[in-house]
């Protein structure tokens, strides 16, 4: 049976569709560290961390923030299920860099009252949407 040429991505959250796309190539943050997915990948289902997910279609990459939940991996497709998920260009930087000095400083306070598990996901998930933001900005710029 010949590879399928392609790859059908389809994100979703529990508030809405974002993406479904027909693409080359697809990243995306797993449990065990970042997964590159091409057309004709065995089949697989991954937990979903915090982190990026790029896609690319040509020379051309979307990326996208993502927090969190599952993606079912197929020869032809791959659907990611996250709790949270946005494209680069609807996240707010300013907000965003709130979040980053918000975590910080609770990670950064000794009192007894901190959930610091709490505090490193919103670093970590501030952190991620921060340098996916970011990557509209680099690629203005003439930099992948």
């Amino acid at each position: 049976m010949p590879l399928p040429p392609h790859l059908t991505i389809e994100i979703v959250t529990p508030d809405r569709a974002i993406v479904h796309e027909t693409v080359d190539e697809v990243r995306l943050p797993g449990a065990e560290g970042y997964l590159g997915v091409l057309p004709g990948h065995t089949p697989l289902l991954v937990t979903l961390q915090v982190g990026e997910i790029w896609f690319r279609r040509g020379s051309e990459k979307t990326w996208l923030h993502a927090a969190f939940g599952f993606a079912e991996i197929l020869p032809d497709r791959i659907r990611i299920l996250a709790r949270t998920a946005e494209r680069a260009d609807e996240i707010d930087l300013e907000r965003a860099e709130a979040a980053a000095s918000r975590a910080r400083e609770r990670l950064a306070t000794t009192t007894g009252d901190v959930d610091f598990e709490r505090a490193r996901i919103a670093l970590l998930k501030s952190l991620s949407r921060l340098q996916v933001a970011r990557r509209i900005g680099m690629r203005a710029a003439g930099r992948r």
